[in-house]
């Protein structure tokens, strides 16, 4: 029996990372052109949309999970700040749209958040990520280049850590 079956899952959700796992993209590194399903199944090109302006990607173990959620309604409760500063918000995990749409009513997100079925997205930004489970982590572009990135993304304090990083500009 492999351990990894049921010990992945669980340090994804905790956020350790185990071995082989992808090296993060760094800062200066442009935006991946990558396209990925919104909850709507509209497809997402993040490179486009990227290009000019602020883009929070951030991504998340499980839709609906307490962790998920606090880290979704902390940028939900603080959606019109993030805005004000001209941020678009895309949360990104390994759900189906199904589960990502359920997700985004059940808590009335604001924000499009994609899935990434595949892993597709998460290897594209170099987040590690184990049987269907990618490490929280959160990743801030300005004009399409990478300017501030979160490898232990925080949980309710998503948001503030973004407007921190921003009014400090």
């Amino acid at each position: 029996m492999n351990p990894f079956k049921f010990l992945a899952p669980a340090a994804a959700i905790v956020g350790i990372t185990l071995p082989g796992a992808a090296e993060p993209i760094a800062e200066g590194t442009a935006l991946p052109a990558v396209a990925c399903l919104d909850q709507s199944e509209k497809e997402v090109k993040l490179a486009e949309i990227g290009a000019k302006g602020y883009v929070l990607v951030y991504f998340y173990p499980k839709a609906d999970t307490p962790g998920c959620t606090k880290q979704a309604c902390s940028l939900r409760d603080d959606y019109q700040a993030i805005t004000d500063k001209g941020v678009k918000v895309f949360g990104v995990s390994m759900d189906t749209v199904q589960a990502q749409k359920a997700f985004a009513e059940k808590y009335k997100l604001p924000f499009t958040l994609l899935a990434d079925k595949e892993g597709k997205v998460a290897e594209a930004f170099g987040v590690p990520h184990v049987a269907g489970f990618a490490k929280r982590q959160a990743f801030l572009f300005l004009d399409g280049k990478l300017v501030w990135r979160d490898l232990s993304a925080s949980t309710d304090q998503q948001a503030s850590d973004v407007l921190g990083f921003i009014n400090k500009k």
